[in-house]
């Protein structure tokens, strides 16, 4: 794996990056990733802090990078992203078979290559709009933490970084692997929602109740049919109140945040037990094996026997 060190990155997001993916080590002790920094020159590079971070490498090693990724350097990302190699650098990567991901405002550094041209993609809130004029041929989607078009994948802000990279784990390895990762960094294996609960409204509403016990209640009945009447009264409040409120707290709705609640415990199952798949999915709420087929399909993009195999049959 190759991180992309330029004039101006966010110590953050470049050290999230080697925190994350060297973090991540097999059942038997191995690393599961081999992270390379690198830049247009090899030496000293100024950061967006007062310190500079001395990289060894040339952008030769995305000859053999496998996945590359790109944090954002915010005083340049919108103003020059395509001066320098780096553009045509991260095009031969991708025409090599690499994957290319990017960090907050490092996105219109991709799409300055042409690498989402075509493709959903995300950046930071505060820049989604200038994105989306200066680069009318991709799909933005403000709303999201990150987006996973398979062979590019780009993030909100720098701490939606992390998220992607757990994601990037747990596509590559499985829930298990990326769980431990979050464990021992000390974040959420998954974020609820996406990043328009951190958008600041002009006027907050005033809050006397949250729905995080009506969240906390329905994750111990996940096998069991949880209906939205039944999550509101939870919480106190109207099925409209709570759904409004549900939506501002989480960024998606109660319905969409179950199912995606429900895959998560499938995965885990998949991977972790030897239970045939009609209780998998019984036991993470989907009732029949065609129902949970479906929604594993639509999420990871493969059925339940294909993600045992792949998770578990190595």
């Amino acid at each position: 794996m190759a991180v992309v060190v330029r004039e101006g990155v966010q110590p953050m997001e470049l050290g999230l990056v080697h925190q994350l993916f060297g973090g991540a080590w097999s059942p038997g002790g191995e690393p599961l990733y081999e992270v390379v920094s690198c830049a247009v020159e090899p030496g000293p590079v100024v950061t967006a802090a007062d310190f500079a971070v001395v990289v060894a490498h040339g952008l030769d090693v995305l000859e053999d990078a496998g996945t590359v990724v790109v944090p954002a350097a915010p005083a340049v990302d919108e103003v020059r992203p395509g001066d320098g190699p780096v553009p045509a650098a991260l095009v031969a990567a991708r025409e090599r078979g690499a994957r290319i991901a990017s960090i907050c405002t490092a996105a219109f550094v991709l799409a300055e290559a042409g690498l989402l041209e075509g493709r959903r993609a995300t950046t930071h809130w505060l820049s989604c709009e200038r994105f989306a004029a200066r680069f009318p041929g991709v799909r933005v989607d403000a709303a999201v933490l990150y987006a996973d078009e398979g062979d590019v994948l780009t993030s909100a802000g720098e701490a939606a970084g992390i998220d992607l990279c757990l994601h990037m784990i747990r596509r590559d390895h499985g829930a298990a692997v990326a769980g431990d990762v979050a464990r021992r960094t000390v974040v959420p294996p998954h974020r609820e929602g996406g990043q328009a609960q951190f958008i600041a409204r002009p006027v907050p509403e005033p809050r006397g109740s949250s729905t995080a016990a009506a969240r906390a209640w329905a994750l111990e009945r996940l096998d069991r049919p949880v209906t939205l009447a039944e999550l509101a009264g939870r919480a106190s409040m109207s099925v409209r109140t709570f759904t409004r409120r549900f939506r501002e707290e989480t960024g998606v709705s109660p319905q969409a945040w179950l199912a995606g609640q429900r895959v998560e415990r499938a995965r885990r199952l998949l991977e972790e037990t030897d239970l045939p798949v009609e209780a998998v999915a019984a036991r993470a709420g989907f009732g029949t094996a065609a129902s949970l087929r479906a929604h594993l399909q639509a999420a990871v993009g493969v059925a339940p026997t294909a993600y045992r195999a792949t998770f578990r049959g190595r």
